[in-house]
């Protein structure tokens, strides 16, 4: 493709998008270039403070506990309180939470304080998503969710690198950093994005809609589904950080061998999540699942037979091809399926399906591992692939089409317009 070309495809992957969106996006994007606490936690654990690695995996796994409890918790304040309240809240929280783990030393507060961390940086989480979904058009939500998705990995992948150096110099200045970037988030929001949530008006067309309450949530049969199906593309995908690494270390590899390998994965995804969504972006979402529910499972599935560091890559490619696909793509899903005044406690309900596998799936690969070796879990995923393609094909039949969505977004995303 000519530079011309480039330049064109470029513009057209970020042209129509609501000024709004854009300040979320870098909010996003600032936000994920102070992540520090959950990178090097338990490094900072082991050898900064001299815990052993057992605790270090219960904070870690209180800090996962966290994020399950404030799911919901999240998506209720969204629609009760408003989009822009909650993440005010959300992100001020986690500046102050993050800065004090940075000072406290005893091992029980330092627990208690990763729970509270885990709660409040999580909480965030529905209120962006349905923020988003409530400024950008029908039309452009998968590219709009894309590109968000596209800044997370962006700032995790120069985080990280940077976080690095930080930490060999001082741990606490990596606290301080992502509380302070934390708190740059709280005022970009506060300063430049206008609440969003959509108000319930009766027209003669367009009566009130009926109360959205969590029990609304949980009698959704199609959306649980897809919750659940949610749930095990996660355990899929977080093998990646947790199976993988175990696998690898097994066959003698060493950790930088790991390094090299998920590297693969960042790369890709700031690389290819643009012009990927560019492809994808007016396809048919069914089948955009479930091939992505496929590749995710078998391309985990190949590990098995990996035996060297190429090979390892080759695999992270394929499964991180079906992340690119999959994460806008079902997002997206998840906006089609909530009611406009509900979409906070089904995006809290979203987030909790990947809550819970991050608490689950270290777990699941320990044991899987411990008591029948690496083989039999990179099976597992294939089989859980195979399981969630299927579930997809069924639940999909009959969806509604976007177009019962024209107008659900008209009147947030004129006023997103009017802020600068």
């Amino acid at each position: 493709m000519s530079i011309a070309g480039l330049r064109r495809a470029a513009r057209e992957s970020v042209a129509g998008l609501p000024r709004a969106f854009w300040w979320l996006w870098t909010s996003t994007l600032i936000n994920r270039l102070g992540a520090f606490v959950a990178t090097f936690m338990a490094l900072y654990l082991t050898v900064e403070r001299g815990y052993s690695a057992s605790y270090a995996g219960l904070v870690a796994s209180l800090h996962g506990l966290g994020g399950v409890v404030s799911s919901l918790g999240a998506g209720v304040m969204a629609d009760r309180l408003g989009r822009r309240p909650t993440l005010l809240i959300a992100q001020s929280s986690t500046a102050v939470s993050v800065a004090v783990l940075g000072f406290v030393q005893h091992p029980v507060a330092i627990a208690a304080v990763a729970f509270v961390v885990g709660m409040t940086s999580n909480a965030s989480r529905p209120a962006v998503q349905a923020m988003m979904a409530d400024i950008v058009r029908p039309e452009d939500r998968v590219r709009a969710f894309s590109l968000n998705y596209w800044a997370i990995n962006l700032g995790f992948a120069l985080s990280s690198a940077g976080a690095g150096f930080i930490a060999e110099y001082s741990y606490l200045a990596g606290f301080l950093g992502e509380a302070a970037m934390t708190l740059i988030c709280a005022i970009v929001i506060f300063v430049k994005l206008p609440e969003s949530r959509p108000e319930q008006v009766e027209t003669k067309d367009a009566p009130v809609e009926p109360p959205v309450s969590m029990g609304t949530v949980l009698r959704d049969g199609r959306f649980m589904s897809v919750v659940g199906l949610s749930f095990l593309i996660a355990l899929i995908f977080m093998q990646g950080h947790v199976g993988l690494p175990l696998a690898m270390g097994a066959d003698g590899f060493s950790s930088a061998d790991f390094g090299m390998a998920i590297a693969v994965n960042g790369v890709l995804i700031v690389a290819l999540q643009i012009p990927v969504t560019r492809f994808i972006e007016h396809r048919d979402p069914r089948r955009l699942l479930i091939i992505s529910s496929l590749l995710a499972g078998y391309g985990f599935g190949l590990t098995a037979f990996a035996g060297s560091i190429a090979v390892y890559a080759l695999t992270v490619c394929v499964w991180t091809l079906a992340e690119i696909v999959n994460a806008p793509t079902q997002t997206g899903l998840v906006v089609r399926l909530s009611p406009l005044h509900g979409r906070g406690r089904y995006q809290g309900m979203y987030t909790l399906s990947w809550s819970v596998a991050a608490l689950v799936a270290p777990l699941l690969a320990g044991f899987v591992i411990d008591r029948f070796g690496a083989q039999w879990l990179w099976g597992m995923c294939a089989v859980l692939g195979t399981v969630s393609g299927l579930g997809y094909w069924l639940l999909m039949r009959g969806l509604p089409t976007e177009a019962v969505e024209k107008d659900d977004v008209a009147a947030p995303s004129s006023r997103a317009e009017q802020v600068a």
